[in-house]
């Protein structure tokens, strides 16, 4: 009995013990799990976060790979940008080239280099192909060479003949527009009411009517810088707020100059003769001169006719053109006169049926014996590379569009009519309508 009591507990006993080692081993298989189960998921959140950082760099290097795309396109882009800019200026260099030499002068005898450079056309030549302008130096000298062992040459002399702007079949309201500003002449913003002024132009009357101008740029009623005449007895020459119409006898009779030489009689009345060239100066000494020396003179065929020195005093010519700086969308014309209209329109009228040749302005006041020389010099007249010289047009181009500005400034003026004005024009002209080239 005892004994089997003894066997019961050995028996007991290896039942807890195995009952002990089979939880420990559940226990142990299941701590198993657990941590097998963390791992796994801490695995899998490693894996998530290789493949987020896989996927940063991923972008990371894509966009650096779309920046460096982009920036050898925009280096390639400026690169084309470039050289097409530099195609464009070749093409424009070459084709200023070709208009210069087209439209420049040879002259007329053998120079050194800087008096041939003196000639505006010439230097930027020189700017633009230094070689091309040796070659035309060298060639123009050859030329001139040949010709002095001719005898006296002569090359054709052109002049622009204009039909005015009275409404009828025999008018196109032809001109020459340019982008000359009296106030600002040569680009440094000093006007020539200030500075001071000469212009001087040769025109060949067609026809006497009233208030036809040959040149003209008219910003206000204070702002006058206009030449013409005011019938077939008065010339026009308005300075600012000033208009001088004094009657041609008048001038000629103060100043004591022969009138048959210069003019025609009808009657009791002195004209100017149609068809016949005349020389005209008109200076001013501007209001830098100061109070009472703002001094505009007249001359006629190389004689002073009004002003200081020659005019009853009452009439000297002292003007204080105040009035300058309004703004016009177009510059001086010839021809016909550009007129301000609304706001900074300009417009066109007053056409003068006339001849127009060598018209040269300054921006200074020039004297006597210089206008006396002008004159005197007939086929030369003496403009090329002189001081103050802001506008130089010598209509002698011939069968072209464009009237070359010798001055440098650039001012070419360009045949049209007035229909190139802001309000559309006449209804009678045609748009093919241009001034005419004629030998003088």
């Amino acid at each position: 009995m005892l004994e089997s009591h003894r066997e019961y507990i050995k028996f007991r006993q290896k039942q807890l013990k195995e009952n002990i080692q089979r939880a420990a081993k559940e226990e142990a298989a299941e701590e198993a799990a657990r941590i097998a189960e963390q791992e796994a998921i801490a695995e899998q959140e490693r894996f998530l976060l290789e493949q987020q950082e896989h996927e940063r760099l991923r972008r990371k290097n894509a966009q650096r790979k779309e920046k460096l795309t982009e920036q050898r396109w925009d280096s390639q882009l400026n690169i084309l940008i470039a050289q097409i800019r530099e195609d464009v200026q070749e093409e424009e260099k070459l084709e200023e080239i070709r208009v210069i030499i087209q439209n420049r002068e040879p002259s007329l005898q053998q120079l050194d280099w800087h008096i041939w450079l003196s000639d505006p056309l010439n230097q930027r030549l020189a700017d633009l192909d230094f070689d091309q302008a040796m070659e035309m130096f060298k060639r123009d000298n050859l030329m001139a060479k040949r010709r002095k062992g001719r005898g006296k040459s002569k090359v054709g002399n052109f002049i622009l003949s204009f039909t005015g702007d009275t409404n009828s079949e025999t008018r196109k309201g032809d001109l020459v527009a340019t982008d000359f500003n009296p106030d600002n002449p040569d680009g440094s913003g000093k006007p020539l009411a200030e500075s001071g002024f000469t212009i001087s132009y040769w025109v060949r009357p067609d026809e006497l009517g009233s208030d036809m101008f040959c040149i003209g740029r008219k910003a206000h009623n204070n702002a006058r810088f206009t030449f013409g005449i005011s019938n077939g007895q008065k010339g026009y020459f308005g300075v600012g707020s000033n208009q001088s119409e004094t009657k041609w006898e008048t001038m000629f009779d103060t100043a004591g100059i022969d009138k048959a030489t210069h003019l025609t009689q009808d009657g009791d009345n002195w004209f100017l003769t149609i068809g016949k060239w005349y020389h005209f100066v008109v200076t001013y000494a501007g209001t830098d001169a100061g109070t009472n020396n703002m001094l505009r003179k007249i001359y006629m065929n190389g004689q002073q006719i009004w002003g200081t020195g020659v005019s009853d005093p009452t009439y000297k010519g002292n003007i204080n053109w105040s009035d300058t700086g309004r703004e016009m969308s177009k510059g001086l014309s010839f021809g016909m006169r550009a007129v301000r209209g609304s706001g900074t329109n300009t417009n066109y009228n007053n056409g003068w049926a006339c001849g127009l040749d060598e018209v040269a302005i300054y921006n200074e006041e020039k004297d006597a014996d210089w206008v006396s020389s002008v004159y005197d010099g007939s086929t030369n007249y003496g403009h090329g590379g002189q001081s103050g010289l802001v506008g130089y047009w010598k209509f002698n181009q011939g069968a072209r569009t464009t009237v070359i500005d010798y001055s440098g400034n650039g001012n070419h003026g360009t045949l049209t009519n007035d229909s190139h004005g802001d309000d559309g024009g006449a209804g009678w002209v045609d748009s093919s309508d241009t001034p005419t080239w004629e030998r003088r």
